[in-house]
């Protein structure tokens, strides 16, 4: 592929898997890390229709299967992770850390602390409607920019992403660059104390120091979890896990977080395989023990290794 003028870079046959948080996965067809949002135009413009490309924030939520994938990829770094807060709103750059965010918004008084222990930046928790503490991307979006892949720049609304728990509706190819967010007000110091609490409450009972994606499979109820007392966890992908003998799992160097069951960890060695393999054994385990069928939060992508 030879697209001149561009400014950023472009990297052919570029390995993923030191991109991802699972650390697996083979190599992408080119890989192309735009310098600013006109370079990220003017690259779509000019790209061969027939190119499918993949927007990639910092890999938290991702499985890229061994044999690769057959696309360009996009990551925004530099020039994409900028945070600013405008009045009761929080302007953010689609590769600023939802971690960063949430402290930025708190510091101003503008509460969105739900997006402090969300792991990933804020391009992936608006493409994904992240969600924590019974609070959602989508209760405080206001509008994304995004570039199609035609390379036209738009503004997206919420009606336009049509949020649903979990998804949204981004345009096939389009990247998501930055978005305003508005949240309620609130002491700083207040929503300084009730995150120090969330990250307590993660550590104690998340695998935090384990290579991991997240949560694994979406809840069946269809919500997160609200973080309160009378919580219900009847429905819970934990829950089923658990009820199904499947915490704590292995398959190769795959395996289910005794710590969370819903947690899907690389104990080192593991392949993409071995993670999506887990995951399905997982999933079947499940709809055999309570009839209820697993839907994969975890994005998986690209081609398995052909044998």
């Amino acid at each position: 592929m030879n697209i001149d003028g561009l400014r950023g870079k472009l990297h052919p046959n570029r390995d993923l898997a030191d991109l991802t948080w699972l650390r697996v996965g083979g190599p992408a067809d080119y890989l192309f890390q735009p310098a600013d949002i006109d370079d990220l135009a003017y690259l779509l413009r000019n790209l061969d229709p027939s190119v499918p490309v993949f927007p990639m924030g910092v890999g938290s939520n991702l499985i890229v299967r061994d044999g690769g994938l057959r696309a360009l990829v996009i990551r925004l770094g530099r020039g994409f992770n900028t945070i600013e807060v405008k009045g009761d709103t929080v302007v953010a750059g689609a590769a600023a850390l939802d971690a960063h965010v949430a402290r930025k918004a708190a510091d101003a008084g503008i509460d969105l602390t739900f997006l402090r222990t969300i792991p990933g930046s804020i391009g992936g928790a608006v493409r994904m409607n992240a969600g924590c503490y019974g609070s959602y991307v989508a209760d405080v979006f206001q509008s994304a920019t995004v570039v199609l892949r035609s390379g036209e720049v738009v503004t997206l609304t919420g009606e336009d992403l049509n949020f649903i728990y979990r998804q949204s509706t981004v345009p096939e190819g389009a990247v998501l660059v930055s978005a305003i967010l508005r949240g309620p007000a609130g002491d700083p110091a207040v929503l300084h104390a009730r995150m120090e609490e969330q990250l307590e409450k993660r550590d104690a009972t998340q695998p935090t120091k384990d290579r991991s994606a997240g949560s694994t499979f979406r809840n069946p109820a269809g919500f997160s979890s609200t973080g309160q007392a009378d919580d219900v966890h009847d429905l819970k992908a934990w829950k089923v896990i658990d009820d199904a003998g499947m915490r704590g799992a292995r398959l190769g160097g795959a395996q289910m977080s005794e710590k969370h069951s819903n947690f899907l960890i690389n104990t080192g060695g593991a392949s993409a395989a071995d993670l999506e393999g887990l995951g399905e054994e997982v999933r079947k385990e499940v709809y055999a023990n309570s009839g209820i069928a697993l839907e994969w939060e975890i994005m998986r992508v690209g081609d398995p290794l052909s044998r």
